[in-house]
């Protein structure tokens, strides 16, 4: 692999160089065929991809768009068509369109897994990625190869840069650029199906350039992403609605009376039918209880979601077979979808289903890590009744104490002091607050690397939790009071209200509370300029404990960077 500086000058290279695109283009008169470029490497291709999280011309575009926002899915046509692709050959692909605020990913992979079962060629489109870019577009549920991902890449950067000059210099911004590339990917590795994640909201997201999708999906609905989709659940869900085609049917998993009636609103002014999902428990499967591969009772919505998604996708796929079709909705009205019989394949792909970062657990020796992205209060209420569940289970056989710990980041425009409110009643006895960087600059994956947010702007956010934290648990404490820990060990107030440390990256945070216990983290001894100065006296119960319990959450991109670590094979 090349080093930092010589991918960059790489990178530049090509950029700088015409005759390579001209190469690129006259080597690619149609889709089907490779590009014949000097040899790159995939560091090189995403060091280029990040240039458009920053790329002046897109950012202007996007600051034009916030007030038109229907200029949005007009500049993606508009990309769509330089990168040598029409909207009309998206109806190919078969696709299965999901949106919602919280389980979208769960459910894509649920339904994904489902079909996998059944002997269909896959395709996965999900942001954001844990530890590598490549994991947002999936071929029969794993990341497209490092091989294909720089193939596919440079195809379609490529006309794309060729065309920038005609049309003022103009490149698509990071996501719009990514999803262009899986309908690429999908499209030259002739998937029967392409499970596609909506990005943010619905009605003007990139993705939703999509004319015909088979069926659609809006997942749990709740307060997020308030300066783009609105300030009220009503205005989110007419933004989630905004996926529906006419025609094709959709499904919802029960929501609050309010969003609910506007996705009916919307089903109507649309014209397609709209079904709830039933709860998980009335399915009837062969055998005993339907299992999920992702923890968490959250969980089984997403997963009825999924097989309403898959057996509506099946029927229109197959036509005849055992599934009995649905009886007709009339469009606009809002009905109960029925349940039914799962079948072996449906069961199977719901025990199967593997969704990284989501209510994941990994144990290393005595150190269990409870990872889970969860960065909305909705989600973040979810996540704690997860972690209160699957970690008391792990403390009764812990046979000493148990020490808890948060390590927690939040991105973007979330309001951590109040995801951390909910986060106290867990009783951590410590809090780590660390920026969502991997690890020292210079050796930092490109992969992680986001231009949209500075240094200085990161660490004073870990700062401003940590405040609110200390803040937090004051309030919820009485003078005087005593916690007992798991295993009896008391911990008094004045303790826990001074255990809240800030690290500077994510992997010095790790190695911290590891204290040389996680055989996985066992390194060359930090520099002492990667530890807070106070840090020393707190780490003997993390030393002493019979285990130590660690949540990560607040960010997927966290929860990323922490797996980079945690699990070295999420990186090769």
């Amino acid at each position: 692999m090349a080093r930092p500086s010589r991918v960059w000058e790489r990178v530049l290279a090509v950029l700088l160089s015409r005759r390579s695109w001209a190469t690129l283009t006259a080597a690619s008169t149609s889709s089907t065929k490779t590009a014949r470029l000097p040899r790159m490497e995939y560091q090189d291709a995403v060091c280029a991809l990040n240039t458009l999280q920053t790329n002046a011309s897109a950012l202007e575009q996007v600051r034009r768009e916030r007030g038109h926002p229907q200029l949005q899915l007009q500049a993606m046509r508009g990309f769509l068509k330089r990168s040598g692709l029409e909207v009309e050959e998206l109806d190919s692909l078969n696709i299965i369109h999901v949106t919602g605020t919280k389980g979208k990913g769960s459910t894509c992979a649920f339904t994904e897994r489902i079909l996998k079962n059944y002997g269909f060629r896959t395709g996965f489109y999900s942001s954001p990625h844990l530890v590598q870019v490549r994991e947002r577009i999936r071929i029969n549920g794993q990341p497209i190869s490092k091989e294909l991902f720089t193939k596919y890449f440079w195809q379609v950067y490529g006309r794309l840069d060729e065309t920038k000059d005609a049309h003022g210099g103009s490149m698509p911004a990071y996501f719009r650029f990514l999803t262009i590339l899986a309908f690429h990917v999908f499209l030259q590795e002739k998937v029967d199906l392409a499970v596609i994640e909506v990005g943010i909201g619905g009605a003007y997201d990139c993705t939703n350039i999509i004319r015909k999708p088979w069926v659609c999906g809006v997942s749990s609905l709740g307060i997020d992403h308030t300066s783009i989709l609105g300030d009220t659940i009503e205005k989110i869900a007419w933004q989630k609605g905004g996926i529906f085609k006419p025609g094709v049917p959709a499904f919802t998993v029960k929501q609050p009376d309010g969003p609910m009636a506007v996705l009916q609103d919307r089903a109507m002014e649309i014209g397609c039918s709209l079904s709830m999902c039933p709860d998980l428990e009335e399915y009837q499967p062969e055998v005993g209880p339907l299992r999920l591969g992702l923890a968490g009772r959250h969980q089984r919505s997403n997963a009825s979601l999924a097989l309403q998604l898959s057996r509506c996708w099946l029927q229109q796929r197959c036509q005849t077979g055992h599934l009995q079709p649905s009886p007709p909705v009339e469009n606009g009205s809002i009905s109960q979808a029925s349940s039914f019989q799962p079948s072996t394949f449906m069961v199977k792909g719901l025990e199967d289903t593997e969704w990284p970062g989501r209510t994941q657990t990994l144990q290393h020796g005595p150190l269990t890590y409870f990872l889970d992205g969860a960065h909305t209060t909705r989600s973040i209420l979810a996540c704690v009744d997860w972690f209160r569940e699957a970690a008391a289970q792990q403390e009764c056989a812990a046979g000493g104490p148990v020490i808890r710990v948060l390590l927690f980041n939040t991105s973007g425009e979330r309001d951590s002091g109040a995801l951390l409110k909910i986060l106290v009643s867990c009783h951590f006895d410590l809090a780590v607050f660390c920026p969502n960087i991997t690890e020292a600059a210079a050796s930092s994956s490109a992969d992680q690397q986001n231009f949209n947010v500075t240094l200085e702007g990161m660490l004073t956010r870990c700062l401003d939790n940590q405040r609110s934290w200390r803040s937090l648990v004051r309030q919820d404490a009485r003078p005087g009071t005593e916690f007992l820990i798991p295993g009896g060990l008391p911990l008094v107030v004045e303790r826990k209200m001074a255990s809240a440390l800030v690290f500077p990256c994510i992997l010095s945070a790790l190695r911290w509370i590891a204290q040389g216990r996680d055989p996985v983290l066992v390194s060359s001894s930090q520099p002492t300029s990667m530890v807070p100065a106070n840090a020393a006296e707190k780490a003997e119960p993390l030393r002493e404990a019979a285990a130590v319990h660690v949540l990560i959450t607040g960010s997927l991109h966290l929860v990323g960077g922490a797996l980079k670590h945690l699990d070295p094979s999420s990186a090769a």
